[in-house]
């Protein structure tokens, strides 16, 4: 089976539900996961989204560890291992793939700039390591350089080396590499820009990485099928609703302000606390209390609760 039958639909960067004493929360990670499956769609654990630069390796490896058990192979389980230090990047990749992680992710390094060069010497040395297949993670806005096509394409040479999951908000950049993968059998496509999901699984992209997919996977799951039976008035549909409830939490506010407010709406709908790991902070009583109200109301009008 090749990449683009594997790695594709819509794969949800998954929070990291925390307790008060901010330990994994295994009652919370089942809610999550269990609405994944309900709606085929699978999870990416240990991304931007779940604040993995911020969790030890004790908690991680208890978050792989509970979503594979959640899952019991029902879809594919995605796992980051971005990171500064490379022989720690290859020693969590093994571990995690020992824990049952299907596939897993890296961004480039994020403390020293990278040439073309650095960079492809640095993915070539990680992918040769793992013991399972590598997707590529292009997340500029964090880790303040891309990976530029040029070397996607040649990377995209390697045996291990199976995808490109892109959050990079251009529309030259999106369209290039889609139109450089789309007839590849062994390398597929993923889109983190969720705001272009259908317009990029219109032109060619195998899946998208939507962080609103954590409240509502049905929505994303029905805009990507209608994608694939060209029904784009009904995508186009779903991809305004989707938007709409992302700016619900991501309007006005930074990405540390909007994560801890995507959790505020899953508590609001039950699935987690609104709980995030330091140095992220939510917001302050007063102002979680007035946003956790006026999102009870719009979540109930939007029919989500």
């Amino acid at each position: 089976m090749n990449a683009k039958d594997l790695y594709k639909g819509v794969i949800v960067p998954m929070v990291t539900p925390l307790t008060e004493s901010l330990n994994i929360d295994r009652k919370a990670v089942k809610a999550i996961v269990a609405g994944f499956v309900e709606n085929c769609v699978s999870p990416f654990i240990l991304g931007t989204t779940g604040e993995a630069a911020s969790l030890p390796a004790t908690l991680k490896n208890d978050l792989v560890k509970d979503v594979v058990t959640c899952l019991d192979g029902e879809v594919l389980v995605y796992a980051g291992i971005s990171g500064n230090c490379l022989v720690d990047q290859i020693a969590e990749g093994k571990n995690f793939a020992e824990l049952g992680a299907d596939v897993l992710l890296a961004t480039p390094p994020y403390y020293y700039p990278m040439s073309n060069r650095q960079m492809l010497r640095y993915f070539n040395a990680l992918a040769d390591a793992l013991p399972k297949p590598l997707i590529l993670y292009n997340m500029p806005s964090v880790t303040r350089h891309n990976i530029p096509p040029e070397v996607v394409e040649e990377l995209s040479r390697h045996e291990n080396i199976v995808g490109l999951k892109d959050s990079e908000r251009d529309e030259d950049r999106l369209y290039k590499i889609i139109d450089l993968v789309r007839n590849r059998p062994d390398f597929v496509h993923l889109t983190g820009w969720a705001a272009k999901s259908c317009d990029a699984l219109q032109r060619g992209s195998d899946g998208i990485v939507p962080s609103t997919g954590n409240l509502t996977p049905e929505l994303y799951q029905q805009l990507y099928l209608a994608v694939k039976a060209n029904n784009s008035s009904k995508a186009s549909e779903l991809q305004d609703a989707t938007n709409y409830i992302s700016t619900l939490y991501q309007k006005d506010r930074i990405l540390s302000e909007s994560i801890p407010a995507l959790k505020l709406l899953m508590a609001v709908k039950g699935l987690c606390t609104e709980l995030v790991m330091p140095p992220m902070y939510g917001m302050e009583k007063s102002e979680a209390q007035t946003f956790r109200n006026s999102m009870h109301k719009e979540l109930s009008n939007l029919g989500i609760l």
